[in-house]
């Protein structure tokens, strides 16, 4: 199901911004790849400086979610567009916190070193797939469809 609209170049902006959340919260997964390949780092030298900021505050991740959702996805003065894509950048969020407490506490004590490494290879390589996507769909105003995310987003957002 897709929600068809005119969105012009201030929604496309602001609609895209929420998916620097996971961008930053995946970073840590991406460890492994960054020793062998550090030339990936590049990736993420744009958002040097609100890396800083972001792990500068204390419990900037949590503060910065319930803005979010409470100010711009519960907001309906706010357009569709834009709070579905907040929506689904905070599902992102979710999905990656998961991923960090399943490798944390159940593969890593396992002490299966390829597996973990390729475990959070994956979900780096995912989080950065899926964002990059969503950032382009956004700016071009199109809604940014992510199997079974979006399926979310649409239950939560109307």
């Amino acid at each position: 199901m897709t929600w068809r609209g005119s969105t012009d170049a201030k929604d496309r902006i602001f609609a895209s911004l929420p998916y620097l959340l996971p961008l930053i919260y995946g970073l840590p997964f991406g460890d492994y790849l960054f020793r062998q390949f550090p030339v990936l780092r590049l990736i993420y030298l744009p958002l040097q400086p609100l890396l800083a900021l972001y792990y500068s505050i204390p419990f900037a991740g949590i503060v910065i979610f319930f803005i979010l959702f409470l100010a711009v996805v519960r907001n309906e003065r706010i357009s569709h567009f834009i709070r579905f894509n907040t929506m689904q950048a905070i599902l992102l969020d979710i999905f990656l916190l998961l991923c960090g407490l399943v490798l944390t506490y159940v593969v890593s004590p396992l002490r299966l070193e390829l597996i973990t490494q390729t475990l959070y290879n994956v979900v780096f390589l995912g989080m950065l797939a899926a964002c990059f996507y969503a950032i382009v769909q956004s700016l071009l105003g199109r809604y940014a469809e992510i199997p079974t995310i979006s399926e979310a987003v649409y239950a939560q957002v109307r």
